[in-house]
């Protein structure tokens, strides 16, 4: 019985991790919308979508949405839809890894910006990873004289927050990253008060 009641418990808990991950997003909110006045393209890298996600296309009677290849994403081409709606409130799962591509089929709302590209990404990994400084950019080496190279061979040169390079060209400090709540950290704020009214509930 206790094992029957633990088992339970473990898949009660994963299922509120699996919820506590998904997240609904409405396409160009929350000042804007599926039109050709948002910046889709924009919105969309401002965000970073999980599998589980759902999108909510929100549109009036003058547009559509059309999900299409890279190919036709880039050229605007609505022949070879993968798939089209119509219904102005249109949600989409985001069920997989990958790149998806969304237009409006209405003639020429592509061309004038109405179009989103939108990447699902493993939770935890970034869409855009970092990409490395150019070789002209890589800060200089202590030199081997100095008292910090005794210490830290190899260590970079830092001077109030800039690095000096050995083209002489300083480059500003690494841009500080707002500290917003993730999904994962909001679950876990709530996950010991969970598990304790789990276990309450189970008579343990």
């Amino acid at each position: 019985m206790a094992s029957l009641s633990l088992l339970l418990a473990f898949t009660v808990m994963a299922m509120l991790v699996n919820v506590s991950l998904c997240a609904n997003y409405t396409v160009g909110g929350p000042n804007g919308s599926w039109d050709i006045s948002t910046s889709l393209q924009a919105w969309s890298s401002s965000h970073t979508f999980n599998p589980g996600d759902v999108l909510f296309f929100q549109y009036a009677p003058m547009h559509d949405l059309v999900e299409v290849t890279k190919a036709d994403y880039d050229s605007c081409q609505v022949t070879n839809p993968i798939n089209t709606h119509t219904d102005g409130n249109t949600a989409i799962n985001l069920n997989a890894i990958g790149k998806r591509y969304f237009i409006c089929g209405v003639p020429g709302h592509c061309n004038l910006g109405m179009k989103v590209e939108v990447e699902t990404v493993a939770p935890g990994a970034q869409p855009h990873p970092f990409a490395l400084p150019p070789a002209d950019q890589v800060p200089e080496l202590a030199p081997s004289g100095s008292p910090l190279a005794t210490f830290y061979p190899g260590f970079p040169l830092i001077n109030s927050g800039t690095y000096s390079s050995s083209s002489g060209t300083q480059l500003p400090p690494p841009a500080s990253s707002s500290s917003s709540p993730t999904k994962s950290s909001v679950f876990m704020n709530w996950a010991p008060l969970l598990i304790l009214l789990l276990l309450f509930w189970l008579g343990f």
